[in-house]
């Protein structure tokens, strides 16, 4: 994560030094709503989404998102199958009970604090917003090594359970098909609140291009089983890096001020 925010901040960097002194020359907007999609790393998983701002003032905008995450649990760590058996290449997280995955709706506010004046420059804004969140679990299946009385084995896929298989760790020959146990999901009740800044770089007033970062907490009605332990959890911080694009509609427009020599005016 901070290698991320550390490419991010070098960027900007780079786009405001280019963008200094350059005049732009295109109509002002002063009135836009906004679509946008994001693509999002953070420090619990990965995620993508989809923004609905509503133009409320010439600095304040009313936004909807909704957003869909996938999130781990910290102690997640992929391992290869057992070579001796190799029934199958994929790799596996050893102990993971469920595929954990976070849909949040929400509505929010989103305030302008530096406008961008120069071609190439930064807009900076900042959100903040909340709503429910609606956690799904699938179960995992893993592909297992049964041994038979005769000195034999087989496989078939199951659920994790140390019960049932004491030397599971040894037996695991693989991940099975990511669509086994789709009729087996479980829904997770809970609320979330979000905050971050926004740098819009976009050079072309009808385009959206920025980079978010943000910070999220969700609470959930009960724990949620991601992993084969005690400490699996109910309540999530997440830190998040987006990278945001999209499109202005239903736009307004401030022409450019010129005098009679036919200059353009900086305002």
């Amino acid at each position: 994560m901070k290698k991320l925010i550390n490419v991010f901040l070098f960027f900007s960097l780079c786009q405001i030094t280019l963008g200094q002194g350059e005049i732009d020359t295109q109509e002002k907007l002063i009135f836009q709503n906004e679509r946008s999609v994001s693509l999002t790393l953070s420090s619990n998983g990965f995620g993508a989404g989809y923004r609905f701002g509503k133009r409320q003032t010439y600095l304040n905008k009313t936004i909807y998102d909704i957003e869909i995450a996938y999130i781990k649990h910290p102690k997640e760590t992929k391992v290869s199958p057992n070579a001796y058996f190799y029934t199958t290449s994929r790799r596996y997280v050893n102990g993971k009970l469920n595929l954990f995955v976070n849909l949040r709706p929400s509505i929010g506010i989103q305030r302008e604090l530096f406008s961008k004046e120069d071609r190439g420059s930064i807009a900076v804004k900042y959100y903040f917003g909340g709503g429910p969140s609606l956690g799904i679990a699938k179960p995992v299946y893993y592909t297992m090594i049964i041994g038979t009385e005769d000195g034999g084995w087989y496989t078939v896929d199951e659920r994790y359970e140390y019960v049932q298989h004491p030397s599971f760790s040894y037996a695991i020959a693989g991940r099975a098909s990511f669509w086994k146990g789709m009729d087996e999901i479980s829904v997770y009740p809970g609320l979330h609140a979000k905050a971050g800044l926004s740098f819009e770089y976009s050079q072309v007033n009808r385009l959206l291009n920025a980079l978010e970062i943000s910070a999220a907490f969700d609470a959930f009605n009960k724990k949620i089983p991601i992993m084969f332990t005690e400490h699996n959890n109910q309540l999530f911080f997440t830190l998040s890096l987006s990278y945001r694009f999209g499109w202005v509609v239903d736009a307004k427009y401030k022409p450019p001020r010129i005098d009679r020599e036919g200059q353009l005016l900086t305002e």
